[in-house]
């Protein structure tokens, strides 16, 4: 629909038609989109600990930049979010410093139960448990504390599905057949989609047999698209699953052109697996599109020896621009974009009134011009380690401005630094 727009107090107070009242400042969006913020339920701000790569501010900057407003940041920094006291920190981190709306992630080991279950599923995202995907100290393999936060975590759960049995095995045969030179090429093939499956599996029987709310992050193989249900509507659903818009954009051939810079974990698998993603979104099998946002600086990714180029790719600021270049090629409506990026995350996470632009809502909005061209290069890009895989690609349409909680966060290419994020809240 054409109208106006009326944000008053952090709110969206009315929408639709003309709307004729004094205002403190108007924004002509004639010939442009009007959307939603972006919530990403998952990204990797590197803050605390590893600040070389990453901070939350240098991130949020990035994120609402390419139109997200609200993330959700995971436990896997340096020390770990495994207790309330470090969780609180990054809470305080993101309160003195981040442009965007924020929710971090409790981190799950095998020797933090108590501290986990104690968690307020009012304040904060979810409880995130690394399934046989080894990071630090996170991996959680004894069978006892897994079933146990199944059976009693008062929040979402969301898993990384790997099994790491299999990654090990299949790491041990490429070291038979390559020595110490295993071209980032077997990343798939160690990373395989049987560890991918065999782990999904496991932690969706542990959620039927517990009842539990289980989110399933990256999902990157058709073969997992079968363990979720698509013949209910989202707010119903107990389990649920995420797609990343690396795993709806590049294959395995890509290895070659681009070696690590997308090198992550899940991998990025063949090409049947990345056709048959978009069409398990669209047809409700999958909920929600995020991107595992991951950033490393160009010297880690550059690095010859296989097992130490590490896993992951900055992607908060392209999101939309990838999603919208699927639109364009008509694979995915822009209503359909929309859902899965703004309203589903708010459902599957119940997110209090975010994620939509209606009356009574929080005024995270994003002005989306798509008539502009652009190409993604050294001087555009907003990840603190200066890199994108998508470096020299053109794209048609970028976000002109960028609203967070009523305050106008990006505009004309300039983030305003002084805005502030809210804490998201949760009605569970």
């Amino acid at each position: 629909m054409e109208g106006d727009l009326l944000l008053r107090g952090g709110f969206i107070e009315r929408v639709g038609g003309t709307i004729d009242v004094q205002v403190d400042r108007e924004i002509d969006a004639r010939g442009c989109l009007v959307l939603p913020g972006i919530i990403d339920d998952q990204v990797h701000f590197r803050e605390p600990g590893l600040t070389h790569k990453a901070t939350i501010a240098s991130e949020a900057r990035a994120a609402v930049a390419g139109g997200t407003t609200t993330f959700m940041e995971m436990p896997n920094t340096k020390p770990a979010a495994l207790n309330q006291l470090l969780l609180e920190e990054k809470y305080k981190i993101a309160a003195a410093g981040s442009v965007a709306n924020y929710s971090f992630y409790m981190g799950a080991s095998n020797d933090n139960l108590d501290e986990a279950l104690r968690t307020d599923p009012t304040t904060v995202c979810g409880l995130k448990i690394f399934m046989g995907s080894s990071t630090g100290n996170m991996l959680v393999d004894n069978e006892k504390t897994l079933d146990a936060l199944f059976a009693q975590s008062p929040l979402l759960i969301a898993t990384h599905c790997e099994d790491e049995a299999t990654i090990r095995h299949n790491a041990a045969l490429a070291r038979a057949q390559y020595g110490t030179d295993i071209p980032v090429r077997e990343h798939p093939n160690i990373r395989s989609v049987e560890g991918c499956l065999k782990s999904s599996s496991l932690a969706v029987a542990l959620a039927k047999r517990h009842n539990t709310r289980l989110h399933i992050l990256h999902i990157s193989t058709a073969d997992e698209i079968a363990l979720f249900r698509n013949d209910i509507p989202l707010k119903d659903k107990r389990i649920t699953a995420e797609v990343c818009v690396h795993h709806l954009t590049f294959n395995a051939a890509d290895y070659e052109r681009l070696g690590n810079k997308i090198k992550c974990n899940p991998a990025i698998k063949a090409e049947h697996h990345r056709a048959a993603l978009l069409p398990a979104l669209l047809d409700d099998h999958f909920d929600v599109i995020a991107t595992d946002h991951a950033p490393h600086t160009a010297a880690e990714k550059a690095q010859r020896d296989y097992f130490k180029a590490p896993g992951g790719l900055p992607l908060v600021q392209h999101s939309l621009d990838l999603m919208m270049r699927l639109e364009q090629a008509g694979q995915i409506s822009l209503e359909r974009i929309v859902e899965k990026m703004c309203h589903a995350p708010a459902v599957c996470f119940e997110i209090d009134r975010r994620g939509y632009l209606d009356e009574g809502m929080y005024a995270d909005v994003v002005i989306y011009d798509p008539r502009t061209e652009w190409t993604v290069r050294p001087d555009t890009i907003r990840y603190q380690v200066g890199w994108s895989p998508l470096e020299g690609e053109t794209f048609r349409g970028r976000v002109r401005e960028t609203i967070v909680s009523g305050q106008l966060a990006y505009s004309a290419g300039r983030v305003n630094e002084e805005v502030r994020g809210q804490r998201i809240r949760f009605t569970r």
